[in-house]
């Protein structure tokens, strides 16, 4: 199968299962991950490796778009009222899922399982995973905020904490895998070179989505009487330039297209218009393709062997989520509904995640855990990413939003 036929199954099935699940009442984009797991090589063998690995690009793109809108999410003006409540809400659901995931998974692999001859083995291990668990894949919860046109305190704050929660799952994961790393008896500890490397990573991607929407803001003053076509032209191009540019430097991309959101949504006189039209027109093709090409790239073989661990880590993430969400709610006096809904659009995890957990596989450290650790990881993102809409969903109704 040639690749450009291999995109217009993808999208032709993707939206097909996407119209199904809403018929069903579930979000479309439950549907759309199904339709990428049907095509998976590992399922059925209707889409090849071959064709997988190049598909690549398109979900890069397809994320810079939905980062992007991310960004845009983050109003200064909303930030200067709830700035430091989100902050810390964000800090204490994201550690308290990191806690409760070390907890579970290492009481089960020391004790219950006795996995490892090492204690500091199952200390590693733990500790991967349960740094693996404070991010949320906010573009599923960005998908179902728009599919049902969600507005309010509780929806705002969703999207607002899972943006910051990438930035905290960062800064977590590479402090705790380089002291994982240390613990297996693999490498120096150098806690000082760690931090100034991630300092690095996520200043420098600030700083270019930064520049790159000052460009984007000047540019408009320019060809502001211009159609709308001419605005797609320019916001598509300088999206994928900040990610770009970003990834070609080594730092975190995303986190570049956030910045760039940001910056436009604070300070470009027509901001309001990109947004809608970015909503209007490729709003359902980005969802359609990058939830299609999710499930596509499950690796479902490595899942095998690990199901008790997945559902473990499902549960404690969870526990670890509503927990910190509820206690911190209590103590920054949040809302009832924050207190109540919020967490329910914290559940859904994926592209990031797996991308932190495949950087393990090339790191000698891990060269006897890491196929263990990515296999709980991509089963714990394949449910993460079916159950986690619905909880949204679900959620946002119970909350009066949708």
């Amino acid at each position: 199968m040639n690749v450009i036929l291999s995109i217009g199954l993808l999208i032709f099935t993707g939206y097909i299962l996407g119209e199904l699940a809403e018929k069903i009442k579930l979000p479309k984009i439950s549907g759309y991950i199904l339709a990428g797991i049907l095509l998976n090589p590992d399922l059925l063998g209707i889409m090849s490796d071959k064709f997988v690995e190049h598909t690549d690009p398109l979900l890069s793109i397809s994320l810079s778009f939905i980062t992007f809108s991310i960004g845009g999410s983050l109003s200064a003006q909303k930030l200067r009222a709830t700035g430091k409540k989100v902050l810390f809400l964000t800090i204490l659901e994201s550690f308290s899922a990191f806690i409760f995931v070390f907890v579970f998974l290492f009481l089960s692999l020391q004790v219950v399982f006795q996995m490892f001859d090492s204690v500091f083995v199952n200390i590693a291990i733990s500790l991967v995973l349960a740094s693996l668990a404070a991010p949320t894949d906010p573009s599923a919860t960005l998908a179902v905020i728009h599919e049902y046109k969600a507005k309010g305190e509780v929806s705002s704050t969703m999207l607002e904490i899972a943006a910051f929660d990438d930035i905290v799952g960062i800064i977590i994961y590479t402090l705790v895998t380089a002291f994982a790393a240390f613990s297996l008896g693999k490498s120096e500890l150098h806690f000082g070179k760690t931090i100034v490397e991630m300092a690095e990573g996520i200043g420098g991607a600030v700083a270019i989505g930064g520049i790159i929407g000052l460009v984007f803001n000047y540019a408009v003053k320019l060809f502001k009487k211009q159609p709308e076509g001419t605005l797609i032209v320019l916001t598509f191009g300088l999206i994928l330039l900040s990610y770009g540019i970003s990834e070609y430097l080594g730092f975190e991309s995303l986190l570049s297209t956030i910045a760039l959101g940001a910056v436009v949504s604070n300070f470009n006189i027509l901001s309001d218009k990109i947004f809608k039209l970015i909503e209007r027109y490729t709003d359902e093709l980005i969802f359609v393709i990058f939830f299609t090409l999710s499930g596509l790239h499950l690796q479902l073989s490595s899942i095998s062997g690990s199901y008790i661990l997945i559902i473990i880590y499902i549960i404690a993430r969870m526990i670890g989520k509503f927990s910190g969400i509820y206690f911190g709610s209590i103590i920054f006096n949040a809302s009832a509904p924050i207190k109540k809904y919020t967490a329910g659009g914290l559940i859904p995890q994926g592209g990031i995640v797996i991308g932190l957990a495949l950087i393990l596989t090339n790191d000698p450290a891990y060269k006897d855990t890491a196929s263990m650790i990515m296999g709980i990881v991509i089963g714990a993102a394949l449910i993460h990413e079916i159950i986690g809409p619905v909880f949204s969903r679900l959620s946002l109704k119970k909350a009066g939003e949708i």
